[in-house]
């Protein structure tokens, strides 16, 4: 069986490096494919596809999106994911520091499946991050 892995789209290279930490502190080193914008989230995705069959098995376990992201924001990107047959099942965890109740709304309507707003401090984004990984890996059932 192949690992899971997590895709994250994060272009600011210092919270790649904070999130990367939060997740060896979490025991999941290793285990994080980075891209830094919408553009290289999405190609990356099609080339997968674009393999022969069973590529399915080489699909993020789930995906932690930034959405203000140069070249192709990340409500761009979720808006294409959710219409991709092929995409559209992979859990999206929108991953930003936009707390406005209308961005939370708009992120669902383009099926967001959850909404996280970064928190302050590295030890409550040690504790963020071990929440999702633990939800989408242990407790959700995704197909």
């Amino acid at each position: 069986m192949n690992k899971i892995y997590i895709l994250v789209a994060e272009d600011d290279a210092d919270d790649r490096f904070l999130l990367e930490t939060a997740f060896a502190e979490n025991g999941y080193e290793g285990k994080l494919q980075f891209v830094e914008n919408g553009v290289e989230l999405l190609d990356y995705l099609r080339n997968l596809k674009s393999q022969e069959a069973g590529a399915d098995s080489h699909l993020p376990g789930f995906i932690l999106l930034d959405l203000n992201m140069p070249k192709k924001d990340g409500r761009e990107v979720l808006k294409e994911l959710k219409e991709d047959p092929r995409f559209k099942k992979i859990p999206v965890v929108v991953f930003t520091t936009t707390k406005n109740e209308n961005e939370i709304n708009r992120c669902y309507e383009l099926g967001a499946n959850t909404y996280v707003v970064k928190p302050v401090g590295f030890e409550n984004l040690v504790k963020t991050i071990d929440d999702i990984r633990s939800y989408w890996f242990k407790t959700a059932q995704i197909p």
